[in-house]
């Protein structure tokens, strides 16, 4: 077979992969599943209550509007909010005790302190277990937890539309994928993408249907019944988990397999935003390289499928335009093209959701080249016992 065969082929394989992706892959592109800010109206005599978990380490610095956010939520039933300090270092808990007292909310909020954490837990999931286990011992118990981490800024309505998405859905777990800080250079080109490349990998219409056996939630802002996560045996169940959103998901919609499928949804919002900021490159690297290797099960031969994956799904195409040209194969650069403008179109309403400039979108096979990279480097530091590093602590695999 000629290199000239070989690669029309090639290009061909690649367009119908992405024909295939935008029929049949759950219409992950569309980004359509998105929670209404303005909740509808919702007929109830008394608002179920709600507690806020908000596991903070060393976030005194984006404190002063996350927590003040949760604190004047509209929300008319009763809502308390639980942050556990996880051994911080900077004034985290002093900060938010700070805050509540400047609104006049003191009763509205509880500060713990986290005692040190044991072997087989991650940071974040111990000072979660601790939040709701102080909860638990009071004698009122919440009909929901609002699972939240410490940098996300809600809009006031948040709750309210989360607890009406809930009720009126009879659903048992709600979670946002918020709309990430995309600001400086290096958010454009690659935060809008790892939303893209989440949603494909997690087609939010399938999550949603409970007949499909799939399940994937945002950790930023989860809204859970407490009873269901009583019965699959709480957060300890997932103790050990570097991508808990996910695990928790799947522990709730999948166990136990002699019951139906309980009923979650996860959605897209502008309206609740991560105040994480990632600049520089290095630090959107570190946050894609701490998991991706765990997303892949630490297998090597997932991570070569993956990679040759990417390489097919979107470098192909770009390298079929030039390559067509040189060769003088207008075959292959009309294909090549096709799939790229097919690519492009695919990523567009993620680019509108972020209100970037469309040029952005084009750009799918550079990002995708640096995501490949990442994906190589989580590996590599996994191998390196360096993997699951966060917030000064490193998960070893078990």
């Amino acid at each position: 077979m000629s290199f000239t065969i070989f690669w029309l082929s090639i290009s061909l394989l690649s367009g119908l992969i992405w024909v295939g992706l935008l029929l049949f892959r759950g219409q992950f592109w569309r980004a359509n599943q998105v929670l209404d800010p303005t909740p509808p109206p919702l007929d109830l005599q008394e608002w179920p209550s709600v507690c806020a978990i908000v596991p903070a380490r060393n976030e005194a610095e984006v404190l002063p509007d996350s927590l003040r956010s949760l604190l004047q939520q509209t929300y008319p039933g009763p809502f308390k909010i639980l942050l556990i300090d996880d051994q911080s270092t900077d004034r985290t808990g002093e900060i938010a005790q700070e805050i509540a007292t400047d609104l006049g909310k003191n009763h509205q909020l509880q500060v713990i302190q986290t005692s040190p954490l044991p072997p087989g837990w991650s940071g974040k999931l111990w000072a979660m277990h601790q939040g709701i286990e102080t909860v638990l011992a009071e004698s009122v118990h919440p009909t929901y937890f609002l699972l939240t981490d410490a940098d996300i800024q809600h809009e006031a309505n948040s709750l309210q539309s989360l607890v009406t998405k809930a009720e009126q859905e009879n659903q048992d777990m709600v979670s946002l994928m918020v709309r990430l800080r995309c600001q400086s250079i290096w958010e454009q080109l690659l935060i809008p993408a790892f939303v893209f490349f989440f949603q494909k990998l997690y087609p939010f219409l399938w999550v949603n249907q409970p007949q499909k056996q799939m399940a994937a939630a945002a950790g930023g802002c989860i809204l859970v019944r407490r009873q269901t996560l009583m019965t699959i045996g709480g957060i300890e169940v997932i103790r050990e988990a570097l991508i808990d959103d996910c695990a928790l998901a799947a522990a709730i919609k999948l166990t136990p397999k002699a019951q139906p499928n309980r009923n979650i949804w996860i959605g897209l919002t502008s309206a609740t935003q991560s105040l994480r900021s990632y600049d520089t490159l290095d630090s959107i690297w570190s946050m894609v390289a701490r998991t991706a290797f765990t997303q892949l099960n630490y297998s090597t031969l997932l991570l070569i499928g993956t990679v040759l994956g990417m390489f097919l799904i979107y470098m192909v195409p770009p390298i079929s335009v030039v390559l067509g040209l040189y060769l003088g194969n207008i075959s292959i650069s009309l294909i090549g093209t096709v799939t790229w403008v097919l690519m492009t179109l695919a990523y567009l309403p993620t680019i509108r959701l972020y209100q970037l400039s469309p040029i952005w979108a084009v750009s799918l096979p550079l990002i995708a080249i640096l995501y490949n990279l990442m994906t190589l480097d989580s590996a590599r530091q996994h191998w390196q016992g360096k993997g699951g590093a966060w917030k000064g602590r490193v998960y070893p695999v078990r």
